[in-house]
């Protein structure tokens, strides 16, 4: 029989991680994030990373894995989850996968799909369009010939806009159509749970209020220590996550402090609605309201019957 997976889903500051608590206080689960901002070192503020006191109550695994500079792949978190799903079975415990960072949710549930290698003459014809054009035409580009990942990618990511083209030019297959073809390897039992909101204002005024909190906390100077200590760009990984890109634009000058804010929470609310468009489409699902403080007891209800027969 195989043994569960829960994979706690959601968009950003529906409330996962407290819940995720919740859960650990009642069962035998240890908590392992799927956040591709958390995994930075010294990326505290702006991911939202639970502090050294509530991360010795409550141990989150696959957190400060990479320095700022660093890249870290899709196929990288799923080496280090299946590795180490397999140390908490051993354990006699469960794993319970949390976060928003979907691409590694489906990677790791779905399997990744066989990619021709980076071709350095295409990318350099990409990138020269780009400067002629500017990123808003090959969004615009990639919306024609792959509309599904194209819905998902921003217009600024330029990385991921850069490859899907790039695959496209090459396979004459959209990213999209590849990824369907994808099989998974994995022989885990994933049971997925998300937290949906009911009301989309609720969100948007949690992630206002969790932006500006941020802000409070230091993220500017966060931002500004990175950059001095690492030599960071727009270009680097870990600056162009949602909150770090717009802060360093405004430490660099283009645009000042009131922009800086607006557009920050307006690119959470973007990501949120990217993650909730993943989440609308994901197999096998089970959903439940974040607004509703009855959801966690109802999760919990599930996942006690489950582990009591495996």
């Amino acid at each position: 029989m195989f043994k569960p997976i829960f994979c706690l889903m959601g968009p950003t500051a529906s409330g996962k991680t407290d819940m995720a608590c919740e859960l650990f206080e009642q069962l035998p689960l240890e908590i392992v994030s799927v956040d591709s901002v958390m995994l930075y070192r010294e990326l505290n503020i702006g991911s939202a990373k639970p502090n050294v006191a509530f991360l010795a109550r409550f141990p989150h695994h696959l957190i400060n894995l990479i320095d700022p500079p660093e890249h870290y792949s899709a196929a990288q978190f799923c080496e280090a989850a299946h590795t180490l799903c397999q140390a908490i079975f051993a354990r006699g415990r469960y794993p319970l996968l949390v976060g928003g960072t979907m691409m590694y949710f489906k990677a790791l549930q779905q399997g990744l799909a066989e990619l021709p290698e980076a071709d350095a003459t295409l990318r350099q014809e990409i990138l020269a369009q780009a400067k002629a054009h500017g990123w808003d035409y090959l969004h615009a580009e990639l919306m024609k010939v792959d509309p599904l990942t194209a819905s998902r990618v921003h217009s600024h990511d330029k990385q991921r806009i850069q490859r899907a083209l790039e695959v496209y030019r090459l396979t004459k297959q959209p990213l999209s159509e590849i990824h369907k073809q994808q099989r998974s390897e994995s022989s885990h039992l994933f049971i997925n749970f998300s937290l949906i909101p009911e009301n989309r204002s609720w969100l948007h005024e949690r992630i206002a209020i969790r932006f500006q909190h941020m802000l409070d906390e230091g993220l500017v100077a966060e931002v500004d220590a990175l950059q001095k200590k690492w030599t960071l760009t727009a270009e680097s990984p870990s600056m162009r996550c949602v909150g770090y890109r717009q802060v360093l634009a405004y430490l660099q000058g283009e645009y000042g402090y009131a922009d800086m804010c607006a557009k920050g929470a307006a690119a959470t609310r973007q990501l949120a609605k990217r993650q909730l468009t993943w989440l609308r489409h994901w197999p096998d699902m089970q959903s439940f309201h974040a607004e509703d403080r009855a959801s966690t007891q109802s999760i919990l209800a599930i996942m006690r019957r489950i582990l009591d027969n495996s």
